[in-house]
């Protein structure tokens, strides 16, 4: 059987991040491998996580199977933060979670979902999105299509022609939008965009899946769910996937969720009573350390402080990354505008360069990245943005 098969290309970050790891250059510097890094490029644990961790360990009492919804506290959590306690949705009892292995997990459980809820449905992607968007969703059997999102020349958004696009598609079909934070490009829509893409969801009847993986890296917990918790107000029917890898720092814990949104308490019930058999048929039982970490926090008025105040340090880095990189440029000479980095949120923007002037960069310079160009912010530290620019500068200049 296995003598018929043909190798997988490999996957174009995780082949990055092992050349980088044999480059021997001194100044090398990653720009591929979208995680969170501090100033000494160290990915560190949250002082509020290893509070919680500490508790997790002193009270667990057994390791039995928590059950395919995973932790009730947990999930209930999790609404809350993402929809805020007073939503509509939430009070109206239209809202049902599950603990996933991660927003990952969470995506293939809303895959299968959607597929049970209609085999037929088409599934719209931004162009460009995560690039693993596409292959989970076609995993599922799903049909992938794409509407116009990014301006890769103007480093604008193609909202009008977002538009136009979305005010075609089938009540029947699922549109994806990113909550914040959008990967790649870093540009996310305003209020007022928001509210416009509400009013067409509501206008045309497809079913929103929003996945946010970055809440609280763009502008802040409450201000990165302005999408997420107005549509929630506002549609029927709505999915929702997210993670705690990015602004809990638990990345290796897996952990994250699946929200499902119906019609009424009724119809919920019907939809989540689905949504367990799809767990149920995927991975059964979801991990439960990583949920026990954030429900402990979020369950703590001490340590959701402290974990908002670390998330706050995180974000302005970030942000604070952006603005270095622009100056620095600047500082080398580089005449290309290069402001719309700054005007961007989250861990990634595209640099606008060509794959010839990306090989450029890892070859001669030591300097990797996509060949799309989409650099993760993290990356950039005052120890490397010299010599990043100064890279760039010769490349392009």
């Amino acid at each position: 059987m296995f003598n018929k098969l043909t190798a997988m290309p490999a996957d174009p970050i995780l082949g990055l991040l092992t050349k980088y790891r044999e480059d021997s250059h001194a100044q090398k510097v990653d720009l591929g491998v979208g995680v969170y890094k501090d100033e000494s490029g160290h990915t560190p644990i949250l002082s509020c996580v290893k509070k919680a961790e500490k508790f997790r360990l002193e009270t667990e009492s057994t390791k039995v199977y928590i059950g395919p919804t995973g932790s009730a506290d947990f999930n209930r959590l999790m609404s809350e933060l993402a929809f805020g306690k007073d939503n509509p949705a939430i009070i109206a009892n239209r809202v049902r979670t599950v603990s996933t292995p991660g927003g990952t997990g969470a995506l293939r459980v809303a895959a299968d979902f959607i597929k049970r809820c209609n085999p037929n449905a088409v599934l719209w992607v931004s162009d460009p999105t995560w690039a693993n968007h596409t292959g989970l969703f076609e995993a599922a059997g799903i049909t992938v299509k794409t509407y116009p999102y990014y301006d890769y020349d103007a480093k604008s958004l193609k909202f009008d022609e977002m538009k136009t696009a979305l005010s075609q598609v089938s009540s029947d079909d699922v549109v994806l939008l990113h909550a914040c934070c959008h990967n790649p490009s870093g540009m996310d829509l305003t209020i007022a965009q928001w509210d416009e893409i509400i009013a067409l969801t509501t206008d045309k009847g497809f079913t929103p899946l929003i996945d946010m993986a970055y809440q609280g890296f763009g502008d802040g917990v409450d201000e990165d769910a302005y999408g997420v918790r107005k549509m929630a107000a506002t549609v029927n029917n709505m999915i929702l996937c997210s993670s705690c890898s990015k602004n809990f720092g638990l990345y290796r814990e897996r952990i994250g969720a699946c929200t499902i949104i119906g019609n009424d308490a009724n119809r919920a019930d019907i939809a989540f009573s689905v949504l367990l058999y799809v767990v149920r048929c995927i991975y059964s039982m979801p991990p439960a350390h990583g949920a026990a970490i954030v429900e402990t926090i979020l369950g703590s008025d001490e340590l959701k402080q402290e974990w908002l105040d670390e998330l706050k340090v995180m974000r302005e880095r970030i942000n604070g990354n952006r603005a270095m990189l622009v100056n620095k440029l600047k500082e080398k000479g580089v005449q290309r505008n290069f402001e719309f980095i700054a005007e961007q949120k989250g861990m990634f923007s595209f640099l606008g360069i060509t794959p010839a002037q990306v090989t450029e960069l890892q070859e001669h310079y030591s300097v990797y990245m996509v060949d799309s160009s989409r650099i993760s912010i993290a990356g950039i530290g005052t120890g490397n943005v010299d010599y990043l620019a100064e890279s760039i500068a010769k490349v392009i200049c």
